[in-house]
């Protein structure tokens, strides 16, 4: 198993935050991208396994996937 790091952000509070408003369950701070580790045998196992936690229908975004270079 691979330890991935992967930046997602959120599209919807990302949008608000530019016209001024706020997402009524999220931070704002989702706009920006947030760092997950996730332990997965590959970067498409990866993929889905945070697209669990946090789903496209949403608003997520996976912006970036990168594996540990030491793991």
């Amino acid at each position: 198993m691979t330890r991935y790091e992967i930046g997602v952000y959120n599209s919807k509070v990302r949008e608000l935050v530019q016209m001024g408003e706020r997402h009524k369950n999220l931070d704002d701070s989702w706009a920006d991208i947030h760092y997950v580790d996730i332990t997965a045998d590959n970067e498409a196992d990866a993929r889905v396994k945070v697209s669990r936690r946090y789903p496209e229908r949403d608003g997520y975004v996976i912006a970036s996937v990168m594996a540990d270079k030491f793991g």
